[in-house]
């Protein structure tokens, strides 16, 4: 998504980089990439990769404005107590003509009106804020940023969060699988059951999701926008 717009070997600077998984990725495409994750655990994690994240949220970050090419907010936006000064801070960090690439869950997405107050995506309170296609190009614009492409097809999360939206009706619990994979749910045997039954209609949700993206209404959606000169 970022290479046609800044190729390596741009400066680039992941925003909460989790465990630095991709920032090892930009590094080995030749990006000169760093990134900085408020979680220590999660931070200290990165080494497994070979990467040094700092521990640091955006608002602490210590990026020098107009220092960097690229910065990717990947899911990040939708975590953020206040995504206004989170995205004036990007747009301040970047070169004129650098770009910012940010992915959130989208709440104009097929998925989201199937799964109503069950989406899989409005997972509060860990998610703050959610975005419409337009309101995130709204926010962009309003600090100088120009949405240049939009991408509704993603296979990393939108499949799966088709399949886990539909479930959601079905079972007591929102997300039962996903919660229970992260040991972040005690075991239900009732939810469990119900999941494992309906794993082979994931097939089903992937295509319904591949039509919905490509009607440009994916579950989630990745925006690359240009710094304007």
């Amino acid at each position: 998504m970022l290479r046609r717009v800044v190729p390596p070997p741009a400066r680039l600077v992941d925003a909460g980089a989790g465990r630095g998984r991709f920032v090892a990725s930009a590094r080995a495409a030749g990006y000169a990439a760093e990134g900085f994750e408020p979680d220590p655990a999660r931070a200290a994690a990165a080494s497994g990769y070979g990467v040094r994240l700092s521990v640091a949220g955006v608002e602490d970050a210590g990026v020098v404005a107009g220092s960097v090419d690229a910065v990717t907010a990947w899911h990040v936006l939708e975590h953020v107590i206040d995504p206004d000064a989170a995205v004036a801070s990007f747009a301040a960090w970047l070169r004129p003509g650098g770009a910012l690439l940010v992915g959130v869950p989208n709440l104009g997405s097929l998925q989201a009106r199937l799964g109503g107050e069950r989406w899989y995506h409005l997972d509060v309170p860990r998610h703050r804020t959610h975005f419409t296609v337009a309101g995130l190009h709204a926010l962009l614009r309003r600090h100088g940023l120009e949405p240049v492409r939009t991408h509704h097809v993603l296979a990393e999360h939108n499949p799966f969060g088709m399949w886990q939206s539909l479930v959601n009706r079905v079972t007591r619990r929102p997300s039962y699988l996903f919660a229970f994979l992260k040991r972040e749910a005690p075991l239900d045997a009732r939810d469990l059951a119900t999941s494992i039954l309906l794993l082979p209609l994931f097939p089903l949700a992937a295509l319904l999701e591949l039509a919905a993206g490509l009607a440009r209404r994916g579950g989630t959606v990745a925006v690359l926008a240009r710094n304007r000169p």
